[in-house]
């Protein structure tokens, strides 16, 4: 019954679907490809990849804990990208889960999770902390030689603390959400919160910078993003303010538009707990998802009118991704779920992976 019911789930995932650049492709005999970060029970680390129908392809012990994951366009070889203040990326084979390549940040450097590959191929962006100058924002450029990732310089991010980077859909502009908080070297204490400076920027790869915009809370840390195909642009936020007030953890940026709240009720955004972890957009469905841990709630709304489609339970719900028909959760403590968004009415099912201990954020490919 259990085969039968993956089987059953395996086609209903399978199907092309485009996902911030990544494209999945219906294949005959296998399911998407998930990819994370997990802990065990004695707290070490692994990067991962599983089949969605519970089918592991390789758990790899990694030295310090990973966050998001990027992988190569053509080159079966992802990055899994060191959570902040992490000193060390890893570079992973995904057909068996080799680790290719240590990536060490430079000097006075440290990872904030996040990076972006170019659509050539060459080159890799990964936002990280200038420590000399805590908070200050920079990109470290990558140059990958074969299977293996070369530094090669740095831009600025406009901003303080950036943590997500992304692509606009035409595959050359980049998209910051600089958090606004200083942190030192090792560190995760915030050291400015009464100065924060959280913004959103658009800049060229050459360092140009296309736009700088903030949200009306200056303690509304811009944290993560979902980027739709025609450039909408949503971001999740981490409010560091006082427990009372409540905060925009939620935000939009439409084509030619300004950043501006999305419409979400008020009863959400306090059952969020003032955090959201991780935002994905399903540009076909027109959807957007968004994991609230703190709170053990996931919600999807309409992208277009705000609607809200799911306002469900899901304990310490962690990373969530775009497949042909819904989205796919992880949870740190439960069971991880597909939620097929096609009707009206969204049906979950329980997937055949492993329970809790992710990561906030997932990967999906082919």
């Amino acid at each position: 019954m259990l085969r039968r019911q993956a089987l059953t789930l395996g086609s209903l995932l399978l199907g092309a679907v485009t996902l911030g650049g990544w494209k999945l492709f219906k294949q005959k005999d296998q399911s998407p490809l998930l990819l994370s970060a997990r802990d065990d029970g004695d707290g070490k680390h692994y990067a991962v990849g599983y089949r969605l129908d519970g089918t592991r392809v390789f758990a790899t012990q990694v030295g310090q804990r990973c966050h998001d994951i990027i992988n190569h366009p053509t080159l079966p070889i992802a990055l899994f990208v060191a959570r902040r203040p992490g000193t060390e990326s890893y570079l992973v084979d995904l057909r068996d889960g080799t680790l290719l390549q240590t990536v060490v940040s430079q000097p006075n450097r440290h990872f904030y999770g996040h990076a972006v590959i170019h659509k050539s191929g060459d080159w890799l962006y990964a936002t990280e902390n200038d420590t000399s100058d805590p908070g200050r924002g920079l990109l470290g450029v990558y140059k990958f030689e074969g299977e293996r990732l070369v530094h090669s310089g740095e831009i600025s991010t406009h901003g303080i603390g950036p943590h997500q980077v992304s692509w606009l859909p035409d595959g050359e502009t980049l998209v910051v959400a600089n958090g606004g908080i200083r942190t030192e070297a090792e560190s995760r204490v915030e050291m400015n919160l009464d100065a924060m400076e959280p913004s959103l920027v658009l800049m060229q790869r050459d360092g140009t910078l296309l736009s700088k915009e903030t949200l009306a809370q200056q303690m509304n840390s811009v944290r993560h993003l979902g980027i739709a195909s025609d450039g909408t642009i949503v971001a999740g936020q981490q409010f560091m303010g006082p427990s009372h007030e409540s905060s925009e953890l939620l935000a939009i940026k439409r084509p030619g538009q300004p950043f501006v709240a999305f419409p979400v009720p008020e009863h959400q955004l306090q059952a969020m707990g003032h955090y959201t972890a991780s935002v994905a957009v399903h540009s076909d469905l027109r959807l957007v998802a968004l994991t609230a841990p703190r709170g053990n709630r996931f919600f999807i709304w309409d992208l277009d009118s705000g609607e809200v489609r799911l306002d469900a339970p899901l304990p310490d719900c962690a990373g969530v991704g775009a497949v042909a028909d819904g989205f796919v959760v992880t949870s740190g403590q439960g069971r991880c779920r597909y939620y097929d968004c096609r009707q009206t009415n969204l049906v979950a099912k329980p997937l055949e992976l492993p329970a809790g201990l992710w990561d906030n954020h997932l990967h999906l490919m082919a």
